[in-house]
């Protein structure tokens, strides 16, 4: 049985698009609780099985069904890491997002984890009472969520790509994490 592929935050299907591109085909799952964002994917990606639901709602092992996940793709919400926020409170919840990239990892063990999100992902840590980050615990929660990849089993790395190196009309950096479990070295795109 071949593996199956998840989109953790299927929004309009862009970043399926890509993986479809690259793969050759469409993500077998996609996973949001919008119904908006999920209704533009399921009419990009009419082949996927979509959940409209809270990806914490969602039990990995029940949706794959003892099929192994090769790639699994997450663009968890950026806006609360964001500069473009500005000076406004966070919300710990949504910061709090790819806390379930570790969930799925930990439960039915992806061969390949494609995560993207903006560079400041990586100031990730603690807020305080009023919600706004406390500095000098700056990239704490980061560094605890990577930690926790690489102790089950993965070989993590990021970088800052920005989009229009690689074709797309955007001028904007992103930031890429990619981990693997399957024993492959991580090999990156040349612009």
């Amino acid at each position: 049985m071949r593996h199956i592929d998840v989109d953790l935050f299927a929004g309009g299907g862009g970043a399926s698009q890509g993986l479809a591109q690259a793969i050759g085909r469409d993500p077998d799952i996609g996973i949001n609780h919008d119904a908006a964002a999920l209704a533009m994917h399921e009419a990009n990606h009419p082949r996927t099985k979509h959940y409209r639901e809270d990806v914490f709602s969602v039990d990995p092992v029940e949706v794959c069904a003892g099929r192994r996940v090769g790639i699994l793709w997450a663009s968890p919400d950026c806006t609360h890491f964001s500069k473009a926020k500005g000076g406004k409170p966070r919300d710990k919840n949504i910061r709090g997002l790819a806390w379930v990239i570790v969930l799925w990892a930990a439960t039915v063990e992806p061969d390949v984890i494609l995560m993207e999100n903006v560079e400041e992902f990586q100031t990730w840590g603690p807020l305080d009472d009023g919600g706004y980050p406390i500095k000098e615990r700056k990239g704490e929660t980061f560094r605890e969520w990577w930690a926790c990849l690489e102790a089950l089993g993965y070989q993590v790395e990021k970088r800052e790509l920005r989009a229009a190196d690689y074709g797309a009309p955007t001028i904007r950096k992103r930031l890429f994490i990619v981990a693997r479990r399957d024993g492959q070295p991580i090999v990156w795109p040349s612009p």
